[in-house]
């Protein structure tokens, strides 16, 4: 028999699209949804964002253009774990502490000899291309300089407006991921 008045619309969901939506107790669903909420928030904020992968917010020009002002990528500390920084590789560099990074381009390997001549980096006295920069950007004048055993050269995509130099591999954070 219809208790309801014909044109009335049910007021309330059918029961089996509430118990799929909140549960046969909707106090005890909130409660869970609560918990694996801050379960969930904890896990990302202290392991993940911790020790997998670090935020980085990018605050000036010297890897501009590859990378703009103001924007924020990641450092992927575990892309070392196993392997060593290549040359063209933009990593994360701890300058103090784990907060204040630097973010360059490896352009020097351990045991190489670099300069850069009329605006071109040159490795052991030879013209060396970089494929990875999109708009060139001329470099000043460096006299030669030779890395030690655990060393890497960093300059950043704008070189006529970046910070370079010499860097120890223990240093390093990890790899940029975007």
């Amino acid at each position: 028999m219809n208790t309801m008045e014909p044109g009335a619309t049910a007021a309330r969901f059918p029961g089996w699209l509430r118990i799929a939506l909140i549960g046969r107790h909707p106090k005890r669903t909130l409660i869970r949804a609560t918990v694996l909420a801050v379960v969930c928030f904890a896990f990302f904020k202290l392991f993940v964002f911790k020790l997998l992968v670090l935020p980085v917010r990018i605050e000036g020009n010297s890897m501009f253009p590859t990378y703009h002002d103001r924007g924020i990528n990641f450092v992927n500390r575990l892309a070392y774990r196993h392997v060593t920084p290549q040359r063209g590789d933009v990593v994360g560099i701890r300058m103090a502490g784990p907060s204040i990074m630097l973010m360059k381009r490896i352009v020097g390997m351990p045991g190489e000899t670099v300069a850069f001549e009329h605006g071109r980096l040159l490795i052991d006295g030879k013209q060396i291309l970089e494929p990875y920069l999109e708009h060139p950007s001329p470099a000043p004048f460096l006299e030669p300089v030779t890395l030690g055993q655990n060393e890497y050269y960093v300059i950043g995509d704008n070189r006529m407006n970046s910070d370079r130099g010499r860097i120890d591999r223990d240093r390093i954070m990890g790899k940029i991921v975007l």
